[in-house]
């Protein structure tokens, strides 16, 4: 005879603060109705979604282009620089990402022996170095982030400008809440 089959547990509840925080310690909402609370967690609940979708297509990226996050990130800089015809030096990748010189030295190594980035004299000054991304690196990167870019892109420019004024706001609201010293921006 067949073992029975056990049942499965219920999904973890990662959002919902009348399972989290049952006794309001942290999370307070009584001032909330039933249905407020419901589209408080509904809100939550997206914006996880966004952020595993969002970190499932970063990773995509990275193993697309075998590189890792700083590398990415790196690349993006320089990338809007040169479509913009400003002059990237170390110095100025360190500083974007809050890395030392030493640091930025490794990563450009390791772009440069990818194929990923030049290193060239800079136009103005000679005792700087100025980084520009390879033509091949720009296509790749095109075909991989910069589609899905214009695809969230097409999204908002679909929302009304009260719409996009409201989840600006929601997302400043929201970067606040990063900073522990920092005050809740309030409308």
């Amino acid at each position: 005879m067949a073992k029975p089959i056990p049942p499965r547990p219920a999904p973890v509840v990662l959002h919902d603060p009348r399972r989290l925080d049952p006794d309001e310690e942290i999370v307070h909402r009584s001032h909330l109705t039933d249905d407020e609370l419901a589209q408080v967690v509904g809100v939550l609940d997206a914006m996880h979604r966004w952020r595993e979708a969002e970190r499932a297509m970063s990773e995509e990226s990275q193993r697309y282009m075998k590189l890792g996050e700083t590398d990415m990130r790196a690349l993006r800089l320089l990338i809007a620089a040169q479509r913009q015809e400003a002059v990237v030096t170390p110095g100025d990748l360190a500083a974007h990402l809050g890395v030392s010189t030493a640091s930025v030295t490794k990563l450009l190594d390791r772009l440069e022996k990818g194929g990923h980035i030049r290193r060239r004299p800079h136009p103005t000054d000679r005792r700087r170095l100025a980084i520009e991304v390879t033509a091949r690196t720009r296509r790749a990167a095109r075909e991989s982030v910069g589609r899905s870019h214009a695809r969230r892109f097409d999204v908002v420019a679909a929302l009304s400008a009260e719409q996009r004024a409201v989840v600006a706001g929601f997302f400043d609201d929201l970067a606040a809440t990063a900073d522990p010293e920092g005050e809740r921006r309030h409308r």
